[in-house]
């Protein structure tokens, strides 16, 4: 079998009501509700703030030390060992910070500052407006379609794959290939990025997973969605990782190396020129 489940004739036949009146209509409302969310978005959030030079240094300094520590390879090691004391020192000392006395200030004292709370402000509209659409249609599809079979997909799957595409059907002799509404809607909800990118574009609003990718992201890094960046704490922690970061040059014994490997070449070269 290789995992894969066994295909037995099941006599069941869907009625075409059913794509009529559940099938395509849970597509197009998740289709305009993603559009008509975009547009809220844009609504209430507006034309974002212009970067500040000062915010942008900031930025540019942690991504130094980053592409210091992941591409350090490639520079000798009194290269490398330069630009790491010099990096180290300017994040110990502030030297990028947008403003020195942020050192010692608190989670408070970030919030007080009002591009901040903007900051704050608009990453929980995006949020509301991400899981209150969602909430409701899940909500709805469970009232009126709950325990409906929509479509059979025409490729066999492996048995792992039902407790995701028959959601809310308790039947284990059912085939694999059947999909409930319920999974209807999750895979509407992770499948339609492309739909969206062609309606409304690459950078849109309407993709309530990209909110939830970044939510389960920033959770993991212990930092709350719409909360404004502690870049002191950052700095800190670049200088904490490239003080242990391991440097070994990729061209060290280069021309051994290629002697080595193109031998025979460089002793053609030799011969022929005396």
């Amino acid at each position: 079998m290789n995992g894969l489940v066994e295909s037995t004739d099941q006599a069941m036949f869907l009625d075409p009501a059913i794509r009529d009146w559940v099938l395509f209509p849970i597509t197009v409302i998740m289709v305009l509700v993603g559009v008509f969310r975009h547009q809220l978005t844009i609504l209430m959030t507006g034309e974002p703030p212009k970067p500040d030079i000062k915010d942008i240094r900031q930025g540019k300094a942690l991504m130094r030390g980053q592409l210091l520590a992941q591409n350090n390879s490639y520079i000798s090691a009194p290269a490398f060992v330069e630009r790491k004391k010099y990096l180290c020192d300017a994040y110990e000392e502030g030297k990028y910070l947008k403003n020195k006395a942020a050192k010692e200030q608190s989670a408070a004292n970030l919030m007080a500052d009002p591009k901040n709370m903007e900051v704050m402000m608009d990453g929980m509209k995006k949020q509301m407006m991400g899981i209150v659409p969602q909430t409701l249609i899940m909500g709805w599809i469970q009232f009126f379609f709950s325990g409906f079979i929509l479509i059979k997909l025409p490729f066999p799957l492996g048995v792992r794959f039902k407790q995701m595409l028959q959601s809310g059907i308790m039947t284990p002799n059912m085939d694999v290939r059947w999909v409930s509404s319920l999974s209807w809607y999750f895979i509407n909800l992770f499948g339609l990025r492309g739909v969206f990118s062609l309606i409304l574009g690459g950078e849109n609003s309407a993709d309530g997973t990209r909110d939830m990718t970044a939510m389960s992201t920033m959770g993991a890094m212990g930092q709350q969605t719409g909360q404004p960046q502690d870049y002191n704490k950052q700095f800190l922690s670049m200088k904490d990782t490239l003080s242990i970061v391991y440097h070994e040059w990729d061209l060290e014994n280069i021309e051994q190396r290629v002697f080595v490997k193109y031998g025979k070449q460089a002793r053609l070269f030799k011969s022929s020129r005396k």
